[in-house]
């Protein structure tokens, strides 16, 4: 798991802002995060963008750490409501990887089981 950690340290955007692998398997992985006060906006809800944030995390961690290649053509998030716990978990699986593209879905959780967001996200490898 650390040398998958190592590899993905250079995703500094999302790392930096907290974001974490906490598994991975095959093309899937499994990535956190945990709330803080700045991923917060005026409202006090958690920002739209963290959860995307994570969510394209988990899609890169899972289509790349065997075999780094696949790049994200296109996302679709839908936000299904707030996180009400501490920290946000965002698991993908590839629904079909095929010749040059691949389709995973990740569900975006709060640590206390709510649904928050899922995301469908088309990935072209560019190998």
């Amino acid at each position: 798991m650390e040398e998958v950690r190592k590899i993905f340290e250079g995703d500094r955007f999302a790392t930096e802002n907290g974001a974490v692998i906490d598994e991975v398997g095959d093309r899937s992985a499994t990535c956190s995060l945990l709330i803080t006060d700045s991923h917060r906006n005026a409202m006090g809800a958690v920002m739209g963008g963290v959860y995307f944030t994570l969510a394209d995390f988990a899609f890169a961690v899972a289509a790349n750490w065997e075999n780094m290649g696949c790049v994200s053509l296109h996302s679709d998030i839908s936000f299904l409501g707030a996180a009400k716990g501490k920290k946000l978990i965002a698991k993908a699986v590839c629904v079909k990887d095929g010749k040059s593209t691949a389709c995973y879905r990740v569900e975006v959780t709060d640590d206390l089981g709510n649904l928050t967001a899922t995301v469908t996200t088309t990935g072209y490898h560019i190998r």
